[in-house]
Parts: structure tokens; sequence; C-alpha cells
């Protein structure tokens, strides 16, 4: 039995994106209210953004396109990174919370650089 693909929702990178997405909301929900059009308002649409883009991609029909909204969904990734990294220094979450999320954009990371390789290697 194989497991096709039928829709982005299929795809692992795309949910372990959301679970990130979904952990963004709730963690930003604690932040100072000062940060709520800043930082909190920033990391939400990030994080929106990566998933966004892989749907995105997987609708596409060229490989290029496809490649070209991967690559944007993992400068998104990147982009979540540095703005987790702010939330951490600034002491608005723990470092458990931290290290979980950062293992998470990893994972993103990896999964993404390998989804926009294999998209470019399709003629």
């Amino acid at each position: 039995m194989t497991n096709k693909i039928k829709d982005f929702t299929d795809l692992i990178v795309w949910k372990k994106a959301h679970e990130i997405t979904l952990n963004i909301y709730k963690l930003t929900k604690k932040f100072p209210d000062d940060e709520k059009f800043c930082l909190t308002n920033q990391m939400r649409r990030c994080s929106v953004s990566i998933v966004s883009n892989i749907a995105e991609g997987f609708g596409r029909s060229t490989a290029k396109d496809k490649a070209h909204f991967y690559a944007i969904s993992k400068g998104s990734v990147l982009e979540l990174k540095t703005q987790l990294i702010l939330s951490r220094d600034l002491d608005y979450i723990n470092k458990e919370d931290f290290y979980r999320l950062e293992k998470d954009i990893m994972d993103v990371t990896r999964l993404l650089s390998g989804i926009v390789r294999s998209s470019r290697n399709i003629t």
C-alpha cells in the first residue's frame, strides 16, 4: 500500500510547518501587550507564510514555480528562527520552548531544502 500525496496537507513538511504555526500562536499569546503589533504579529504572519507558500508551491504546475514557492517558504522559516532567537533573548519564552521550536524549525528547513532540490531536478 502506497501513500499517494493528493493534497498539500499530505506533505510531511506542511504538517510540521502547520504544527509550528499553531505553537507560535499559542506561544505569542503570552508575549507582553506592547509586542502585540510588533514581534507577536511578525511571528504569526511569518509562520502563516511558511505553510501558505508550501500550499501554493504544491498547487503550481511547473517545477520552477514549485521550487520558487518552496524557497520562499524556506526564507520565512529562517526569518521565524531569527524572531524566535529575539524572543528568547528578550525573555519572552523559556529555554524549553525555544529548543523545542528550534528543533522543529530545523526539521522544516531540512525538509524544505530537500523539496526545493527535488523540485529543481524535475525536468
